[in-house]
Parts: C-alpha cells; sequence; structure tokens
C-alpha cells in the first residue's frame, strides 16, 4: 500500500514543478519581450485554468471509477 501512495506523491511533484516551469517560461518570455504583460497574464490565467479544469476532469474520473 506504500508504494501506491508513494507513486501518487511522486506524480503531484512532478505536475507542481511543470507549473513551476511553465510560469517560469512564462516570466522569462515576459522579460524578455517576447510577450506583453497582457499576453503573459493571458497565459498564466489559461495555465491556472487548464490545472484546475484537468484536476477536476481528474477526481471525478476517480469518483467514478470507486462507484462501480
Amino acid at each position: 500500500m506504500a508504494k501506491a501512495s508513494n507513486k501518487g506523491l511522486k506524480i503531484a511533484l512532478a505536475v507542481a514543478a511543470l507549473f513551476v516551469v511553465l510560469i517560469a517560461v512564462i516570466l522569462y518570455l515576459l522579460a524578455y519581450g517576447v510577450i506583453t504583460p497582457q499576453m503573459a497574464m493571458l497565459m498564466f490565467v489559461a495555465l491556472l485554468g487548464m490545472y484546475v479544469g484537468f484536476g477536476v476532469l481528474i477526481g471525478v474520473y476517480r469518483f467514478i471509477s470507486k462507484l462501480e
């Protein structure tokens, strides 16, 4: 049972690390003038929306799979 918990923790850390890396890429593009501040804000909101949306989707999937 501990092995499954450890696997879940690794996945959660990988997802969190990817989120931080994507935010760093957006900040890098903003700092070097590749994108405007408005475009960076839009990218931040879209990134957060995707993470929340897919998180809800995964949560619902796990809930439904436990019902069957």
